[in-house]
């Protein structure tokens, strides 16, 4: 069997693996938690049956919402990550390398801060205030660092990945000081939504979010091969007739708009876009024809599995989502860096 073809039956394994894990996890996530249904009655639910008691309105009005919201957040993650990857040309590009998770933080907790009890209440599309302010702060980190990173030879990578830090490192202290200066209630909820949490889900946020994983989708067509071809050096693709200074463009506003909305609706949410690229490019190689649509996948199965854990593990008590892809995200970051040290191999 050649390499060519021995990688395309990788890819193909792949791809029905994790869309049999999407479909197992999916039914997970609406058959688990403080009460127990069978996956029977899930699937009698979403075509619509009638239930004596309130299993069907727990699945069509509670969960459903809630498992399309926790997919679409861990697709959009996994998606922008491996845009990210593959701009920066590092396997160590992560969604908030850019600022943009910082600068939500920072809109987040401004808005619980100085919104006092208006920030309960909800605004267009079942946004909350503070979901508005993470997504415009995380929009306004991106913007500053695009225009400081962009000149008239072009955007440079390097530039935009130091912009990124230090765009951090000042959203790390004003987040600071609006930790010093709130109330013990204010501390609290800002603590609570820097973990990332999915008990806001509603049918208008899952809508708004399968909105914009579908533009991403949509995108990934020209993206994929343009990035393929990136990774040759810009000066190679340049050749090639890539539209070098358009992709990066694109990318970062692509990748500006998948973060920022993940982020208001679902607050901080580590490692899904950094550990799902990994593993899918170890399982399939480095095409990103092939890489983006597993790492959506890939994403939305663990987003999933994370959520029905949060919400079982401990149950009646539910645990914030981010505690559980940290706790499995930084364990295979140690290891992805001893590999790199050579510690290992």
């Amino acid at each position: 069997m050649t390499p060519a073809s021995n990688r395309k039956r990788r890819i193909k394994v792949a791809a029905v693996i994790l869309a049999a894990l999407l479909l197992v996890s999916f039914l997970l996530a609406l058959g688990l938690g403080a009460v127990a249904i069978a996956p029977v009655d899930v699937l009698r639910a979403l075509l619509g049956s009638d239930f004596s008691d309130y299993s069907g309105e727990i699945i069509t009005s509670i969960r459903l919402p809630r498992a399309l919201l926790a997919a679409g957040v861990g697709a959009l993650l996994a998606v922008c990550g491996a845009y990210l990857q593959g701009l920066f040309r590092n396997p160590l590009a992560d969604p908030s390398l850019i600022g943009v998770t910082a600068g939500a933080s920072v809109g987040a907790s401004l808005a619980i801060v100085l919104g006092g009890g208006a920030m309960l209440g909800s605004a267009w599309g079942g946004l909350s205030l503070v979901s508005m302010g993470a997504f415009v702060g995380g929009l306004l980190c991106v913007w500053l660092v695009y225009r400081v990173a962009t000149g008239i030879n072009g955007t440079s990578v390097a530039t935009m990945l130091l912009m990124g830090i230090a765009v951090t490192a000042l959203a790390a202290s004003l987040t600071g000081l609006m930790d010093y200066f709130a109330d013990n209630e204010q501390l609290r909820r800002m603590s609570l939504w820097r973990m990332g949490g999915l008990d806001g889900a509603s049918g208008a946020r899952a809508t708004i979010m399968l909105l914009v994983l579908g533009v991403l989708l949509l995108s990934m067509g020209q993206c994929a091969r343009q990035l393929n071809t990136l990774l040759l050096g810009e000066s190679q693709a340049r050749h090639l007739g890539v539209d070098v200074e358009a992709l990066k463009t694109r990318l970062i506003v692509l990748v500006a708009l998948g973060v920022g909305v993940s982020v208001a609706m679902a607050g901080s949410i580590a490692f899904v876009g950094l550990v799902v690229p990994h593993m899918v490019r170890l399982w399939v190689g480095p095409d990103h024809r092939a890489l983006v649509p597993l790492c959506a996948l890939g994403g939305a199965s663990l987003l999933l599995l994370a959520d029905t854990l949060a919400r079982t593990a401990l149950a009646p008590t539910e645990l914030p989502v981010g505690l559980v892809t940290a706790l499995v995200g930084a364990p295979f970051f140690i290891v992805l860096l001893r590999r790199q040290r050579g510690w290992v191999q």
